[in-house]
Formats: structure tokens, sequence, C-alpha cells
């Protein structure tokens, strides 16, 4: 288990970084950029957990959870026989988030045209975090094109924009109060 007894090390004053294998590369590294912007989405749960009731909050806060492994899997390279096994995403985590999106889903009103982010305040975050969780899907699959990735970790993130975004629609009761697209309204 990781102890921090110092917050600041000055280690990255230059402009670079530690991975999980130990490995310093720029701060700008497609693997650091990878898993910075899945950071962005922990963090932008965190502002939803605020607005949510008990049920999704036990949800959104597993989430956080993983999202901490995901991290973690994403700023450790595979390399053949490592000294020390990695932490690295599992099938049954997407499955997880398999389940609760058909669970929460099962309870909205069917969409005929796109949601609109917004609605009630948790709506509105929950929102917030699915547009940065699919900027950081991007960022992992520009990652992948690069270098291996364990495919779970980019499943795990499709998946929990999809969740995200089922749970805002369930902040907004149940899909009742969502705010809907007008294709053309303005013209």
């Amino acid at each position: 288990m990781v102890q921090l007894t110092r917050i600041y090390t000055r280690g990255g004053d230059k402009g670079k970084t530690s991975l999980g294998t130990g490995k310093r590369v720029a701060k700008h590294d497609l693997r650091v950029t990878a898993y910075g912007t899945v950071d962005e989405t922990n963090a932008t749960i965190g502002l939803a957990r605020l607005h949510v009731g008990a049920e999704v909050d036990a949800i959104l806060t597993r989430i956080q959870n993983d999202l901490f492994d995901v991290g973690a899997d994403l700023c450790t390279p595979e390399v053949e026989n490592p000294e020390f096994p990695p932490l690295r995403v599992v099938a049954s985590q997407v499955e997880w988030l398999e389940g609760e999106i058909d669970r929460v889903n099962a309870d909205l009103k069917p969409l005929k045209t796109f949601v609109l982010p917004g609605g009630s305040p948790a709506a509105a975050y929950l929102h917030l975090a699915r547009t940065v969780a699919r900027r950081a899907e991007r960022d992992i699959t520009l990652l992948a094109e690069n270098e291996p990735i364990n495919p779970e970790a980019l499943r795990y993130v499709n998946r929990l924009s999809d969740l995200l975004f089922v749970l805002a629609r369930h902040a907004n009761d149940k899909g009742d109060a969502d705010v809907l697209w007008k294709p053309g309204e303005h013209r």
C-alpha cells in the first residue's frame, strides 16, 4: 500500500514524472495524459456525489475507487515477466458496470431524442463527469494506438460513461425531467 509522508518531492520540477515501473517520462506523455484524465473524471464524480442520494452515492463511491485501479493500470506499462504483478482492471469490474447500467436503465422513460446536459444539479454534474470520461476514453485509445494497454481499462471507461448517462437521467426524475434536444428549433 502507498504511504505518503511528503506531498512534494521536487521530482517533477523539470517536467518529468515517474510511471508505475519507475521509468521517468514527460508530464505530457500520452500515458500520463490518459491516467490524468481518468483522475479528472474521478474529481468530477466527486462533485456529482455532493448532489445525489444514498443509492447513487454508493455506486459512485465504488466507481471512484475503481478509477484509482484504472489509473494504476494505465500508469504501469505492460512488460513481460514484471518483478511485481501490477494492478490491472479485470472483466468483473466492467461486468458490474454493465449490470448497474441495465438495472438503472430499466426504470427510465424511453428516449425518443437526444438529451441535453442539465436538468437537476445532480444530473448536470453527472453529465459533466460523463463528458470527462469520454475524453479519458479518447486519451486511452490514443495511448493504445502507440503502446500496449490492458483492454479492460478501456472497456471500463467506455462503460462508465454509459452508466453516468443513465444515472444523470435517473437524477432527472427517471427521465421525466430530462432536457430534450429539439432539432432545428431556432432556425
